[in-house]
C-alpha cells in the first residue's frame, strides 16, 4: 500500500524525479540514468499501472490523493502530497491536472517482436516529442499493430509523447531498430511491402494503394520529418511511394496528421 507523505519544501531531495521536467537534456540524461519516466495526468498514470510499469513515487496535489486512492492502495510506493505552487516550482511549469507519477522504464519490445505484425509505422528520425506521441497514438486507436523508431527518433516515454499518446504508448507495441542503415531490410525479409509516403513525381495517390492492399497483407509505412521528409536511403528501399491527395494548394499535412489518414485509409 501506499505512504502518504506530506513534503513543502521544493529543495526536498525526494522530489529528485521531478525536477525541471521541461529541461529537455536535463531530463533525457536523467531519466536514462535513473531508469525512469513521467506520466501526467490521472487517467496516463492509470494506463501505466494497469499495463504493468511500476511506480516508483507519486507526486500529487491533494484533491488526485484522494481520487486516485483506488490506484494507489495497490501500489507499493511513496506518495507525495504537495500543493500546486510547489508543484510548479519543482517542475518548472503549471502542472494543471496535479497528478505525476514517476514509473520504472523498462523495454517491452524489440524489432523481431514485431515481425509477424500485419500493420507497422515506421517513423523515421521525427524528434518532436509530441509528433510521436500523436503516431502511437493514431496508429493504436485505428487498429495497427505496433510503431518501429529509427534510432534517432523521438522517445515514446518521454513526458510529452506519453501525455500526448494518452498513454496509448503503455498498450501499443513499439520498438526500436538498431540499424537505421539495414533495419528496413529485416521487414522485407519478414514479408512486408514497405511504402514510403513522400512528395514525388512518380508517387501514386493513397486511395490507389488502399484498392490494392489486402486487410492480411503485410504493411511498413514509412513516415519522416517534417522538414526533409524522409531520407533517399529509405525511400530507395521502399516498394511503393504514395502521396495523401490533397486541395486548395496545399500539399502537405503535420505528419502526425499524415499519419492518421495513412493509418485510417490502410487499417486492416
Amino acid at each position: 500500500m501506499a505512504h502518504f507523505v506530506e513534503i513543502t519544501d521544493p529543495t526536498d531531495p525526494r522530489l529528485r524525479d521531478y525536477v525541471s521536467l521541461r529541461d529537455t537534456s536535463l531530463r533525457h540524461s536523467m531519466e536514462a540514468a535513473e531508469g525512469l519516466f513521467i506520466a501526467e495526468g490521472d487517467k496516463v498514470i492509470r494506463r501505466a499501472v494497469e499495463a504493468g510499469y511500476r511506480p516508483r513515487s507519486f507526486l500529487l496535489a491533494p484533491r488526485w490523493a484522494e481520487e486516485l486512492a483506488d490506484l494507489l492502495e495497490g501500489c507499493d510506493a511513496e506518495v507525495y502530497v504537495v500543493s500546486f505552487e510547489l508543484a510548479e516550482q519543482v517542475t518548472g511549469f503549471h502542472v494543471h491536472r496535479g497528478a505525476l507519477a514517476s514509473m520504472e522504464r523498462k523495454t517491452r519490445h524489440t524489432l523481431d517482436d514485431l515481425l509477424d505484425a500485419r500493420r507497422l509505422v515506421v517513423v523515421e528520425d521525427i524528434v518532436d516529442h509530441t509528433n510521436v506521441g500523436a503516431i502511437l497514438r493514431s496508429a493504436a486507436g485505428l487498429g495497427w499493430n505496433g510503431v518501429v523508431l529509427s534510432p534517432r527518433a523521438a522517445d515514446p516515454l518521454y513526458r510529452r509523447s506519453v501525455k500526448t499518446s494518452m498513454g496509448a504508448v503503455f498498450s501499443l507495441p513499439w520498438a526500436r531498430m538498431d540499424s537505421w542503415e539495414d533495419d528496413l531490410a529485416r521487414l522485407k525479409q519478414a514479408g512486408f511491402t514497405v511504402v514510403a509516403l513522400a512528395l514525388r513525381e512518380d508517387s501514386v495517390s493513397l486511395d490507389e494503394l488502399a484498392e490494392r492492399i489486402g486487410p492480411n497483407d503485410k504493411l511498413a509505412v514509412l513516415m519522416g520529418t517534417e522538414g526533409a521528409g524522409l531520407s533517399e536511403h529509405w525511400l530507395s528501399q521502399a516498394d511503393e511511394v504514395v502521396r495523401i491527395p490533397m486541395g486548395h494548394g496545399v500539399d502537405s499535412l503535420n505528419v502526425a496528421a499524415a499519419t492518421a489518414v495513412v493509418c485510417y485509409v490502410l487499417r486492416p
